[in-house]
């Protein structure tokens, strides 16, 4: 199973079927919380002693020091971490669930990198299931927790004043998306402006986020560059020349619905958005997680997600880590969808020359208000 870099999302794609490789292989990434959790019960704690949790801390700094897309503060953690042990400041953690957090929020002192997490697993973890391998295919198991999420597209409707709207939650392997992408914008191709609903999203793969993207440009545009660590390698992210589905254009208006748990991939399709001015967004400033990695294991019952690469704009130059995506119109994020439809519909007020249909969208307009 290829070990890919992507965002992370939330626990939508199933936690228990970590140990099947679907994470791994779709380059999906939960927090680790997620990603080592099971269904069922709460996993079990488990009693750490000084040379286990000197085991732990070793493996989180060599990971770190491996892998992080910022050397350099790789070196700034393991000094906080090494001085904090050398101060005993971890002689008191008895519990495997409390060291994980405990080291997580020491990371999160130094850099606030959202995306670097540790967790505790009641299963054994073995080197196996963390192996990459160029094996691509997804298993059975794997398609029909992709089937059950819809491949990420939650909804997608004409609302009244023929608005669209589309509510997608995740961004999964685009050549699995791309058939849902494209059967939603046929749906939505003739509707006066296009609401997406991102409010919910926590992330995926970056090559998902640009096929979506695709839909709402005429030419051939550059969303965005990823960094990697690995290879000292950038890999830059355009919209695709060709399409399974009608493109929705240029020209119609399209609005972005966001929220404090728009994370990640999410988020770095509202960025290169924004920064294109091709939508406005509606809400609260997003999560604020902008470096891809993978999950890597420290031992039996530990592992991290460790950021390797970095999200850079063609514009800015720069990416939403720590700040979020900011919105163009800040309010409460439930009443986002409400506004977006005012917004549309008095533009379409102004333009709108049959008297029968002005009358249906004044009435809207009234309902809403």
């Amino acid at each position: 199973m290829k070990k890919s870099i992507a965002f992370k999302i939330g626990a939508g794609l199933g936690a228990a079927v970590l140990l099947t490789g679907l994470l791994v292989v779709t380059g999906v990434l939960p927090s680790p919380a997620e990603l080592l959790s099971r269904k069922g019960p709460p996993q079990a704690d488990m009693v750490v002693d000084k040379t286990l949790r000197d085991e732990v801390l070793d493996g989180v700094i060599a990971n770190l020091n491996s892998y992080y897309v910022f050397p350099d503060q790789a070196k700034q953690i393991e000094m906080a971490l090494r001085n904090k042990l050398t101060s005993g400041g971890y002689d008191a953690i008895t519990s495997a669930e409390d060291l994980a957090a405990t080291l997580t929020a020491d990371i999160h002192q130094v850099n606030n990198d959202r995306h670097i997490d540790v967790a505790y697993s009641e299963a054994v973890l073995t080197d196996a299931e963390f192996e990459e391998s160029e094996d691509e295919a997804l298993t059975a198991e794997q398609v029909a927790e992709l089937k059950r999420l819809n491949y990420g597209v939650h909804a997608a409707s004409r609302l009244p004043g023929n608005i669209g709207y589309l509510d997608i939650q995740s961004f999964p392997p685009a050549e699995a998306a791309a058939p849902k992408y494209a059967a939603a914008m046929s749906l939505l191709s003739d509707t006066k402006a296009l609401i997406i609903d991102l409010r919910a999203n926590q992330g995926g793969q970056p090559e998902a986020v640009a096929l979506l993207a695709s839909y709402l440009f005429d030419e051939r545009t550059h969303l965005n560059d990823i960094y990697l660590r690995d290879g000292n390698q950038t890999i830059e992210m355009w919209t695709q020349d060709t399409l399974a589905g009608p493109r929705y254009g240029a020209q119609r208006k399209v609005y972005l619905l966001t929220s404090v748990d728009t994370f990640s991939a999410g988020e770095d399709f509202a960025y290169a958005l924004k920064n294109l001015k091709r939508a406005t967004l509606i809400g609260k400033a997003t999560g604020g997680g902008a470096h891809p990695g993978s999950p890597r294991r420290i031992n039996e019952h530990f592992a991290m997600i460790v950021p390797s690469g970095r999200s850079i704009s063609p514009i800015t130059q720069t990416d939403w880590e720590g700040t979020g995506v900011l919105p163009d119109i800040e309010m409460d994020p439930e009443d986002a969808l409400v506004q977006a439809q005012i917004l549309i519909l008095k533009d379409q007020l102004t333009t709108e020359k049959d008297p029968r249909v002005h009358r249906l969208l004044e009435a809207r307009l009234d309902d809403l208000e």
